[in-house]
């Protein structure tokens, strides 16, 4: 296949992003500055700011630690240049962030979502959405996108949601049309896990890592995988989908299952009291206080979690395994211990963290997410004016 020869807006439009790129990385600063680290010259860079002045992009500022500058100009990114909307659905709990163009959280709000069927949620966000708007003072004009994550299997090609167990209402619904239609954006959807284990590449653990895995133990079980700094769908978008490779029968679980229910099935033997009178909370509390029949049921969560992690570490040698979920970050008892069988078990063991972000995991990925896409929009639309049609990025 030829490439296509590159033309003068499109060479522009390469400078207009490292420009661009380096005022994010090293604002405030100055025009000289920009130069000298992009390699573009004076008259171009020039050239180029006026641009991201124009498009709204960027803002001149000073610097007042420098003291007099004699003129000189500085540049920075604008936050408000653009807003995106990212939303965690869950099997009980919609959470919902409104962010800025920087990444910053302006607002969050939760809400209770158990029992309602697929068009209840879709309609909820959309209110969800308007209500953070409102309170954050931000015209809807300025949201962009918004970027959903969702349990289970997203086929993008159709926009669908496949496999997902935990919230049986949205198995096969059409989440993006849905999504679009009620919010009035372009929404981009996309399995929770693996929005998680961006927004730990971002903000969290794994940011100086470039191979590795989040693996979410709670309700569920499953995992989103960095792989060479990139992250990992797989053919399908069904990569992380470890339940799949110990799959027990219908009504019962299988003897390394790690998952909420599961656990509590395992403590109820062992502490021979009703299962449905323990809570994990009160389990690791126990087993804080030192109780030994609970620390006993921790040490076998410990292995549960590891027998999930060897097949990945074996197959992908990830350098790092990054702990979410409701149990997952119980890192004060569980740390060591996952460490301790994945030392027995693997000749070359993955360091193992809790997450950094604990709840806000799957939003911050989200939020990542939902930044790169707003750029996208609004640097295409610049140069779409221009003449130069750029393919849609998704």
């Amino acid at each position: 296949m030829n490439a296509r020869p590159a033309t003068s807006t499109t060479l522009r439009e390469i400078n207009f992003r490292a420009v661009f790129d380096v005022i994010r990385a090293g604002a405030p600063i100055s025009r000289a500055e920009v130069a000298r680290r992009s390699g573009i010259s004076k008259p171009t860079v020039s050239a180029l700011l006026q641009e991201l002045l124009e498009t709204g992009l960027v803002v001149e500022t000073v610097r007042e630690e420098l003291g007099p500058t004699y003129g000189a100009l500085f540049f920075a990114p604008r936050p408000d240049a653009a807003y995106v909307l990212a939303l965690d659905m869950g099997a009980r709990r919609l959470r919902a962030v409104l962010a800025d163009l920087a990444g910053e959280t302006l607002i969050r709000r939760d809400v209770d979502v158990a029992g309602v069927d697929a068009p209840g949620m879709v309609r909820i966000a959309a209110e969800l959405a308007q209500r953070l708007a409102d309170d954050a003072g931000v015209d809807r004009a300025g949201l962009r996108c918004a970027v959903v994550g969702l349990p289970g299997v997203v086929d993008r090609r159709e926009g669908r949601v496949w496999q997902a167990a935990n919230i049986p209402a949205l198995d096969g619904f059409p989440v993006q049309q849905a999504f679009e239609e009620a919010l009035g954006l372009p929404v981009t959807a996309e399995n929770d896990l693996h929005l998680a284990a961006l927004g730990e590449q971002w903000r969290g653990e794994g940011r100086d890592t470039s191979d590795f895995c989040f693996l979410s133990v709670g309700t569920g079980v499953g995992a989103g995988l960095v792989l060479r700094g990139e992250l990992h769908r797989g053919f399908a978008g069904a990569a992380g989908e470890l339940d799949l490779a110990f799959a027990g029968s219908d009504d019962d679980f299988h003897p390394d299952d790690p998952c909420a229910a599961a656990l509590m099935r395992h403590a109820a033997a062992v502490l021979g009291e009703a299962q449905d009178s323990l809570t994990p909370e009160g389990l690791f509390t126990r087993a804080r206080s030192g109780d030994p029949a609970a620390l006993a049921v921790v040490d076998e969560e410990a292995r549960r979690v590891a027998a999930y992690v060897v097949p990945v570490a074996s197959v992908v040698d990830v350098e790092l395994v990054v702990l979410g979920g409701g149990l997952g970050l119980n890192g004060d008892l569980l740390l060591d211990r996952v460490a301790g069988q994945l030392a027995g078990r693997l000749p070359y063991p993955p360091r193992v963290a809790v997450s950094a972000l604990g709840d806000a995991a799957v939003l911050t990925g989200a939020v990542s997410v939902g930044v790169r896409e707003a750029l996208e929009q609004i640097i295409g639309q610049r140069f779409e004016a221009q003449g130069h049609r750029r393919p849609a990025v998704r």
